[in-house]
Order: C-alpha cells, then structure tokens, then sequence
C-alpha cells in the first residue's frame, strides 16, 4: 500500500523536533529548525495535499489567496470576511505606536467600521499581492531622476499569457521578494518565489519558501501552492500535474510542544479533492463559491499560538 501523502510531512516535522537545530528567532520565542527541505504532492485527479492530522480552515486560505490577487494590503476586506489572520501585525504596530492596549477584537471592529482608522492601521505595506500584480516600474523623468509609473508588471497576468504561449519557457515565474521594498512591509514575503512548469499537457507549481513556519504556516501554504497551480493550470487549458514545496529556513516554535506532540500522535487519512465549478474570464474572476473541497475528514483542529 502507498504511503499517505501527509506522511513526509509528518516526517520532516518528527526530524525538526527531535534533531533540529535550536535558535533564537527574530520573534524571542525560539525555534528548532532545519535548512533546506522538500516535498511533492501529486495534483492528478483533483488531489489537494490538505492536512488530514488537524483541520485545515481551506476556505480561510482560498480568502487570503484571492485577497492576494486583488494586490490590495489593507486588512479590512478580508475582516470584512471574518479572516483574521493577519491582524497580529498591525495591531502589534498599533500598540506599540499609541499605548493603548485594546483588544483584538475592539481593533477589528474598529478597521471595519472605521475608513479612516483602517487606512492608517490596517495597512500591511507591499506584501504578496502588490508585488505579484504592480511589481514597482520605474523611468527616467530626465536630470538624472526617475519616476514610477502608475501601473507596474503584473506577473500572475504575464505568467498566464506565458504558459499559454511559451509553454517551454523557463521563466515561469512570480517573485515577492522585492529587495527595495521590504522594509515597507509588515512581513517579508516568507512563500516568496513561485515557478512552474509545462510537460505532456500538464502544469505543475513549485514554492521555495524562504521561512516556514511547519506548525502553523505551512498547512495554508501548500493548499495555497495547490490552488494557485488548478488556477492557472485552468486558465491556461492544462492539466495538473504536481506541486513541488521547497523550504529554506523551516522550523517549529518551541511553544508549539502540545501541538507538534499531538499532531505526531495522529496517523493520516483520506484523499480530499478540490474541485472548481467553472472557468472564469480571467484568473482575477474567481469567487470563494468557485471552490469545494469533497472528502475531506479531518481530524481535530490543533491550537496554537502565533508568533509575531
């Protein structure tokens, strides 16, 4: 019998917290850390690599990853859809900034009732989407001075004219590493570099992720890889073929002891599918409706916290 796809993860997770490396983190929490891994996950007949030891909020992650191809970076919209994940940075801004300790809640409520309020703290600076879709372009306004124009490369739009017409091209690729902007942004990119690639009819995606949070970050980044792949791969009139995860700096927090030993305890189960109702007009036209996820049984979801 084939080995449950979920095993290697759980493998790389068993390795990093019995052998990793122990470290101080940019966070003070602590990390045991390996550096450089990898991970393959077939996407042939409409598998999605979704963890099976823990829930996986998916439908959190396709709204953070459509949020993404908006190129907006402010939080609101996707508070707007009860997505919290990315308050901790700007409210951790927010009260560092003012001495006022409210509460998360109080602060979101805030953002989403409050213009203004949200325009001035609810911004993330140039994080994923805006590199992916307004990439900076600059020219010369003469004297030795440059302007940058009002619109920028869009490099999801580029990639999917490319795969549909230079399907050999090894240039594939969408970048979020922008050197000159990071320090305008909240969090650099951690899932920072995307390639794929074309062979017999099929598109296949490959992330190398800079940082990677194993515990908590890394379930929403491989579904995010998986859906970002059917995407284009629909777009383009591929099929799928398989996802590629490498990992630079990839660790576990070491307040995250209940979570990884719970989740080490668990043995995976299952083949979930990801399935999508229909082709839109362009990759900027799909709606959180779009998307199913069938057979998935997950079991409990694992809390833990995050480190900011």
């Amino acid at each position: 019998m084939a080995e449950h796809y979920e095993q290697q993860y759980l493998d790389l997770m068993r390795r990093i917290w019995t052998t990793g490396d122990e470290r101080v983190d940019r966070t003070g929490v602590g990390t045991r850390a390996v550096f450089g891994a990898s991970m393959r996950f077939s996407l042939e007949g409409d598998a999605v690599p979704l963890l099976t030891t823990k829930r996986v909020y998916w439908k959190t992650a396709a709204r953070e990853f459509l949020w993404f191809l908006t190129g907006e970076t402010n939080i609101r919209p996707l508070l707007e859809q009860k997505v919290r994940i990315w308050t901790d940075w700007p409210l951790d801004r927010y009260r560092r900034e003012t001495g006022d300790a409210i509460t998360q809640e109080a602060f979101e409520a805030r953002i989403v009732d409050d213009a203004e309020f949200a325009a001035r703290w609810g911004d993330l600076g140039p994080v994923y989407g805006k590199q992916w879709t307004d990439w900076p372009i600059y020219e010369e306004a003469g004297e030795g001075l440059y302007r940058r124009r009002a619109r920028g490369h869009d490099q999801v739009a580029e990639i999917v004219d490319s795969l549909k017409n230079n399907p050999g091209s090894r240039r594939h690729i969408v970048e979020g590493w922008n050197v000159a902007e990071l320090g305008q942004m909240a969090l650099p990119p951690c899932h920072k570099t995307y390639q794929f690639y074309v062979a017999d009819g099929k598109l296949s995606g490959l992330l190398y992720q800079r940082s990677c949070d194993l515990g908590l970050g890394f379930a929403f980044n491989i579904f995010s890889l998986a859906l970002f792949t059917r995407m284009l791969a629909q777009q383009t009139g591929l099929a799928p073929g398989e996802i590629v995860w490498n990992g630079g700096d990839v660790h576990l927090y070491l307040n995250h002891r209940d979570l990884v030993e719970e989740q080490l305890s668990r043995k995976p189960s299952g083949a979930p599918t990801l399935h999508i109702a229909r082709t839109p007009a362009s990759i900027y036209d799909y709606r959180i409706e779009d998307f199913e996820v069938r057979d998935y049984a997950p079991q409990e979801h694992i809390r833990a916290p995050v480190a900011v």
